[in-house]
């Protein structure tokens, strides 16, 4: 009988021994999930907003702003980061990461990029600029022969036909960085030039080599240099990167880029092991209840799940990162190329890269995209925007600020003037509807710069 009492006595304990383990295990990972969030935030500390010269008073403006649309449900979630001299002063998320599920947004949450790959690409190219390989004044046949018979659109005839002129010279690298080669992308236009793009889906190739073929039989769509026009030409640029680098475009910022400057998140897909921090894209138009809704399309309709490596990895759009991700890119930026020691481009080659290369003839206010267009004041570098004149472009930052968005509402500025680095992520399409995060958290910035000269 002895030999039964405590088996039955061990019987009787194996539910709360369950219980206990299971409760433990809970506890353990919920530990290491408030560790892992810790080390995150380690990671970029943030001072007291005065000792940078900013109001913690007044930077309540910001988070009232973006707390509204969120409230509003005009945003799903926010994340925002503010740095002065190199020193985070202000990072905040907002609302959800999905509404569906109510997963809440926090600092590590994924992002679409969309075009803020662009200035990415930029770098990545100016890394190629500064091994000697392309010189802005090349022509972009040197590196793409295709290219090297392409025609110009020059209107229709009188039966509908469309009429082609040679280029009066060959569109150049330079004009590549600036979108004045005269490309386009396709779904944008209403011209014959972008008709061709969409039927013969040029954004939507395989791969680079079958979109650079499409390319190379299409006229451009102006004559290069007198015109501005969105397009394509950062995804030829990843074609040309791959070539003069022998890496394929995410293999390259991988290695030239994201790991230096410690962009953990930063790639052009996101791995099983990530996607359950992968935000939710939200549609530009509200659904029937003036809710917004999910969608997975992205620009001209682009499926936008990132579940693999693409096989046309895409140097004007593609790229996904977290909040922190950018803000080391942009950081690096501000500081003349050069983050934590890793230096990734030298001053005058950021100089060159984030200068005004638009003519006066193409800053009228008749040329650019959504937010951005280019006026007085306000042009195009290499693959960003730039203020060279903010009272004449009616900005508050600083002579020289450079800038960027996505079409999914990601964007950020670098203000070398003041050393002002600003990066917001939303997910949710562009369109009439959306909410101007992008220029209201200027005004609410510069307004809580109480002490610039600190």
């Amino acid at each position: 009988m002895m030999p039964e009492k405590p088996g039955r006595l061990i019987c009787a304990h194996v539910p709360a021994a369950l219980l206990a383990l299971s409760l433990s295990i809970a506890h353990a990972q919920k530990a290491a999930t408030a560790a892992q969030g810790a080390r995150h935030d380690a990671e970029l500390a943030v001072v007291r907003p005065e000792s940078e010269g900013f109001s913690t008073q007044r930077l309540e403006r910001l988070h009232a702003a973006m707390q509204q649309v969120v409230d509003q449900k005009q945003i799903a979630g926010i994340v925002t980061i503010l740095a002065r001299h190199g020193k985070v002063v202000d990072y905040r998320a907002y609302g959800d990461r999905d509404l569906a599920s109510g997963a809440p947004m926090t600092k590590d949450v994924i992002f679409r990029d969309f075009s803020m790959t662009k200035p990415v690409t930029g770098a990545a190219m100016m890394i190629l600029y500064e091994e000697g390989k392309w010189l802005p004044s090349d022509p972009i046949a040197r590196f793409i022969p295709e290219f090297a018979h392409l025609k110009v659109y020059k209107g229709t005839d009188p039966d509908g036909n469309m009429m082609l002129a040679d280029p009066d010279h060959p569109p150049t690298m330079g004009e590549l960085m600036t979108h004045t080669a005269g490309f386009t992308y396709g779904f944008f236009g209403e011209t014959p030039v972008d008709k061709i793009y969409r039927d013969r889906q040029v954004p939507g190739s395989k791969n680079l080599k079958e979109m650079i073929d499409k390319l190379s039989g299409i006229p451009l769509l102006y004559q290069p240099g007198k015109g501005w026009t969105y397009s394509l030409s950062m995804d030829i640029q990843g074609y040309i990167i791959e070539k003069l680098s022998g890496h394929t475009l995410p293999e390259f910022d991988r290695t030239r880029i994201f790991q230096p400057l410690g962009m953990k998140d930063a790639g052009f897909y996101v791995p099983p092991e990530k996607r359950n921090r992968f935000a939710t894209l939200y549609q530009n138009e509200p659904g029937p209840k003036g809710e917004i809704v999910a969608t997975h399309r992205g620009p001209g309709g682009s499926q936008s799940d990132y579940v693999a490596e693409p096989t046309m990895p895409s140097g004007g759009g593609g790229m996904v990162s977290t909040a922190e991700d950018y803000y080391r890119f942009a950081q690096m930026l501000a500081n003349g190329g050069e983050l934590n020691g890793a230096r990734i481009l030298a001053p005058a080659t950021v100089k060159l890269m984030t200068s005004n290369h638009l003519p006066a003839s193409l800053l009228t206010g008749q040329f650019g995209i959504g937010l951005q267009q280019m006026r007085a004041g306000f042009g195009y570098g290499y693959n960003c925007a730039v203020v060279f004149d903010p009272p004449a472009a009616n900005l508050p930052e600083g002579k020289g600020s450079f800038l960027w968005d996505g079409a999914a509402g990601t964007w950020f500025w670098v203000d070398p003037t003041n050393d002002i680095v600003f990066v917001g992520m939303i997910q949710r399409m562009l369109g009439p509807a959306s909410p101007n995060l992008e220029y209201q958290s200027r005004s609410l910035v510069y307004q809580a710069l109480v002490d610039p000269g600190k």
